[in-house]
């Protein structure tokens, strides 16, 4: 599709939530009359595990293949070996095979752009392509950033994870100076929050104080739910598996295409700083409050 969005689901931390974001976004788009292609970005195969092909090292053509491809200028079938799953997404899988290729990919010529010329062959099919980041800031997640439109950043509701954003950001910084000027933070998207807890309630509004005036936190979030851990082995998505849970009604709001493209609509990039910076608040949120300084944990009397 000529305006085919691809949005990298991004955060070095592991057990975030990226996959399962990944996963449920992407078949809810589909919902929606989509077409979405998913790449799996992580040797791990997390994704490509959760859409029901366990034993990744059987597959004849993964993304190692396709970027193997790239680097050294052969010719290939773009299309050749991308998965359908029966809730209409796309794949292209990973094996652990793309942690060897990742080493490759530090000699490579114009190797932060690999993943994007690879792209560049296929995405007109699709409306949306969502990139499933591996937990680390390597080569194959510049890769990902550089390919990338925009940003989605799954943050667990928990005070280490929330502060490894720093790092994020300024990874993301970096590359819109040197490898993707237009690259864009959709937004942080808070996961297995449990509002119950004094120590989830902290951690977002220490997020808010410290990157509200920056960035866009969305207003839904996605609670800590058993239903949501069961479904990673189930080879489907929430909305298949648990249809009425509340994490699939979170997911539901959250992959809503109106709700995108308002994002899309609002979020502007303020080039002096080379930072995003939020439009309006979303209804019933509070505007950010105006602090640019350092992380401060807001439990800190």
């Amino acid at each position: 599709m000529p305006n085919c969005k691809t949005i990298a689901i991004c955060n070095q931390k592991g057990g975030v939530g990226k996959t399962t974001t990944a996963v449920n976004l992407g078949i809810g788009l589909a919902m929606q009359g989509k077409k979405v292609l998913l790449i799996d970005a992580d040797p791990q195969s997390d994704l490509t595990a959760c859409l029901g092909w366990r034993d990744s090292d059987s597959l004849p053509q993964t993304l190692t293949n396709k970027l193997a491809a790239v680097m050294r200028e052969e010719s290939q079938d773009p299309f050749a070996g991308i998965l359908s799953h029966e809730e209409k997404v796309d794949l292209v899988p990973s094996n652990l095979e793309l942690s060897a290729l990742e080493m490759s990919l530090v000699t490579a010529m114009s190797r932060e752009s690999v993943m994007k010329n690879y792209l560049s062959q296929v995405k007109d099919n699709y409306d949306y392509v969502l990139i499933d980041c591996m937990p680390s800031l390597g080569m194959i997640t510049l890769n990902a950033l550089t390919a990338a439109d925009s940003v989605i950043i799954p943050v667990q509701a928990q005070y280490l994870p929330a502060k490894g954003m720093t790092q994020l950001l300024s990874t993301i910084a970096k590359v819109k100076k040197h490898t993707n000027p237009n690259l864009a933070i959709d937004g942080i998207l808070l996961t297995l929050v449990d509002g119950r807890t004094n120590l989830a309630k902290s951690t977002v509004e220490a997020l808010r104080e410290n990157f509200g005036c920056r960035i866009r936190i969305y207003r839904t979030t996605i609670p800590v739910a058993v239903k949501a851990a069961e479904v990673s082995s189930k080879e489907k998505s929430i909305y298949a598996y648990e249809p009425n849970s509340t994490v699939s009604k979170a997911y539901a709001d959250f992959t809503k295409t109106d709700r995108l493209n308002e994002l899309n609509a609002l979020l502007n990039v303020d080039k002096r700083e080379n930072e995003i910076v939020g439009g309006e608040p979303d209804e019933g949120e509070e505007p950010p409050k105006k602090n640019r300084g350092t992380w401060k944990d807001s439990r800190t009397p």
